[in-house]
């Protein structure tokens, strides 16, 4: 019996070697594709995923995609990455990378495949201040500058909208005082991300369908505010007499989409007991460096004298005064013409990478500030300061606040910042001098973007959560954490991401904080349309307990 046991055992082995065989094959056969900012990048060797599903790329894709500095050294087997101002070494077989200095977990050793030294590229990218996004179905990894992913590609044909006619604000009594009272949620418009959905584009019905839908299923599970993307790329999401109706509301920019999103979105919040914050992008005024299906009245257009190209978008150039002037009259049109709770601003001041801002420099330095990187934050302090200001002239009442980078610098540049080893900081990259913000009393809350787990010792949660505790402590200025809940379940995040409990976790250490009074999590469909590893449940049992 256990002869004939064995043999029939063999037999099922060989049947299914074909099929296991084939198997591989279909499985190598899928090449994985790299982008930056929406721009292929070339691999001579395929990237390729481990069991433990890193992802792996030759050295050619950091040196030439990226721009990165890298040196192989046979000898040691060490692979030595530079690029502004940030250094990683990782050595063949160990599980710690060096990045400036410090030892730091990795996933995935450097291997050598066809011949190429092969670096697993979610380390590489983020430790050089990188976004990266895993899409599993089309095989590709995107890595963005900054932290908004592309995922659609520009219209066409743009038309000129006509001079509306903006509504008269009515007043609403919100619920959200108190301790831990924040539980928002951003909605993002840009790329059809969010809301409206590129299916929805021209369709009035089906995009208050669907903004109804997500509003009832983020009430459902305990959220009371929505920061909502009204200003994507330069244009609008509402009638305006400065700047262009959004492309995403019906793929053309400039095309009135026959109603006003804003009114109906601010009414639906209302209606739910929700809070409406108008989200803003300040200086960036396009997701790409085309202009050719730009409405007439956008700002690149209207003052192209304005723009200052990088990572392949434009941006208003933050040192024209008259250019910063022009960011608040567009946000102080919506505090005048509509109910919002409050303003909202993401981290879109100077980009943290070259900027040609020489001339600007030379021309508009009335203070005679010596060092370039000094007047840029004073450029910053004073859009900041001035925005707030004309505000709370108008309405008192409306929350100004900002979202800036999480870390506002290492210790390593100042000994009173943050116990980390971030490649990008809001001080020394974007210019964004938050503190000094804190310090003025010039916003109401700060809302840093705490994107990291509380394992990920570059730049670890709980770290930076107590260090802007103490940051706000003892002043007006409350305090949300930005969380990332699009990293839960994403295939090529870490296994400490592969459990909802990451989130909770995170929000059971804020409450050690008297200072932090609730959090926003990025971004509203990974919670409601993706909701991995029932994302939704886990928190819904959390707010309500």
């Amino acid at each position: 019996m256990k002869l004939k046991n064995w043999v029939i055992g063999m037999l099922l082995i060989v049947l299914c070697v074909p099929l296991l065989s084939s198997g591989a094959a279909r499985a190598a056969s899928a090449v994985i594709t790299i982008e930056l900012d929406g721009i292929p990048l070339a691999s001579d060797v395929p990237p390729y995923m481990t069991f433990r599903n890193v992802t792996m790329v030759p050295l050619g894709v950091i040196s030439q995609g990226l721009g990165a500095q890298v040196v192989w050294n046979q000898s040691s087997r060490t692979v030595t990455i530079v690029k502004d101002g940030i250094e990683l070494k990782l050595m063949s077989g160990k599980k710690t990378a060096v990045v400036n200095g410090a030892s730091v977990a990795l996933d995935n050793s450097v291997v050598i495949r066809q011949g190429r030294i092969m670096v697993p590229i979610r380390f590489v990218a983020e430790n050089l201040g990188l976004q990266v996004v895993w899409n599993k179905a089309a095989k590709q990894i995107s890595l963005y500058t900054d932290a908004e992913p592309a995922q659609a590609s520009d219209p066409v044909n743009p038309q000129t909208p006509s001079v509306p006619v903006i509504p008269k604000p009515t007043v609403s009594s919100i619920p959200g005082a108190g301790s831990k009272a924040m539980k928002g949620v951003w909605i993002s418009s840009v790329f059809n991300l969010d809301w409206p959905s590129a299916s929805s584009m021209g369709k009035i019905d089906q995009q208050k369908k669907e903004f109804i839908s997500m509003l009832d299923k983020l009430k459902a599970i305990g959220f009371n505010a929505v920061f909502v993307q009204v200003r994507p790329s330069g244009d609008s999401l509402y009638p305006s007499s400065l700047v262009p109706w959004s492309k995403v509301l019906t793929g053309t920019q400039g095309k009135d989409p026959g109603y006003d999103p804003l009114e109906f979105m601010i009414d639906a919040a209302h209606a739910r007991g929700m809070q409406f914050h108008a989200w803003f992008n300040p200086f960036r005024a396009t997701t790409d460096a085309s202009t050719s299906s730009l409405a007439a009245n956008h700002v690149a257009k209207a003052h192209p004298e304005w723009m200052v190209k990088a990572y392949n978008k434009l941006y208003i150039n933050p040192g024209i005064p008259e250019a910063r002037q022009s960011i608040i009259d567009t946000v102080l049109e919506v505090v005048r013409g509509y109910s919002i709770d409050g303003v909202h601003l993401d981290d879109y001041f100077y980009p943290s990478s070259s900027f040609d801002d020489d001339s600007t420099f030379n021309t508009y330095n009335a203070n005679h500030i010596a060092s370039k990187d000094d007047w840029r934050r004073d450029n910053i302090n004073d859009f900041v300061r001035e925005l707030g200001k004309q505000i709370h002239a108008l309405r008192p009442e409306v929350s100004y606040g900002i979202s800036p980078f999480g870390v506002w610098r290492n210790i390593k540049m100042d000994s009173t910042g943050s116990d980390t080893t971030a490649g990008v900081s809001a001080y020394d990259d974007i210019y964004a001098d938050v503190r000094t913000w804190i310090k003025q009393d010039w916003v109401d809350y700060i809302a840093p973007q705490i994107y990291w787990s509380l394992s990920f010792d570059v730049a670890r949660y709980d770290k930076l959560v107590e260090w802007w505790a103490n940051e706000v402590r003892n002043t007006g200025v409350k305090l949300y954490i930005g969380q990332a809940a699009y990293k839960v379940g994403a295939a090529d995040q870490s296994a400490e991401w592969q459990s909802g409990e990451q989130i909770i976790n995170q929000l059971k250490f804020n409450e050690k904080f008297a200072e932090v009074q609730g959090s926003i999590m990025f971004r509203a469909n990974d919670i409601v349309v993706r909701n991995p590893s029932d994302l939704s449940s886990l928190l819904t049992f959390y707010f309500k307990s």
